[in-house]
């Protein structure tokens, strides 16, 4: 096989195992230094250019659509909504409650699977919630395991 080539292998990193920096990085040792005794001149600012006028953007909160209300401070939603908003399909799949026209949706696979999502929600914010919603999400948990084991049981 004549026609292999050499392979060079060519350490690039600044320090040595021991720390040091490697000898063609000393210069950067002897800038940081010189710069410590002999402060640089500051560079001139670039010249002005004048741009073409343009109109400013109204803020972020002029732009909601026309009609849109604004939410007074205080009133919007919270972390107790979007866990009820996700908590529902999962009573719902477990048949503890019934449908507009009086049907249950038993599914456990898919109670299962908003349970699970549940979960997720707990485990991403987990030291970013308050006692409180952190022991409501928690108990929430807790009651529909064990209202999903129960419904397994039966079934």
């Amino acid at each position: 096989m004549g026609n292999e080539k050499e392979l060079k292998v060519t350490d690039k990193r600044m320090f040595t195992p021991e720390g040091e920096l490697r000898e063609e990085y000393r210069f950067l040792s002897e800038k940081s230094t010189a710069t410590a005794t002999e402060p640089e001149p500051e560079p001139a600012p670039p010249p002005r250019v004048e741009e073409p006028h343009r109109p400013v953007p109204p803020p972020q909160e002029d732009r909601r659509p026309p009609g849109f209300p604004e939410t007074p401070p205080g009133f919007g939603p919270t972390f107790f909504d979007l866990v009820q908003m996700l908590m529902e399909p999962a009573v719902i799949y477990l048949g503890d409650m019934p449908l507009p026209d009086g049907q249950s949706a038993e599914n456990l696979e898919m109670a299962r699977l908003h349970i699970d999502m549940l979960d997720v929600l707990r485990q991403k914010t987990a030291g970013n919630l308050t006692a409180e919603e952190s022991a409501f999400l928690e108990d929430l948990l807790y009651r529909l395991r064990v209202r999903y084991v129960q419904k397994q049981k039966r079934g």
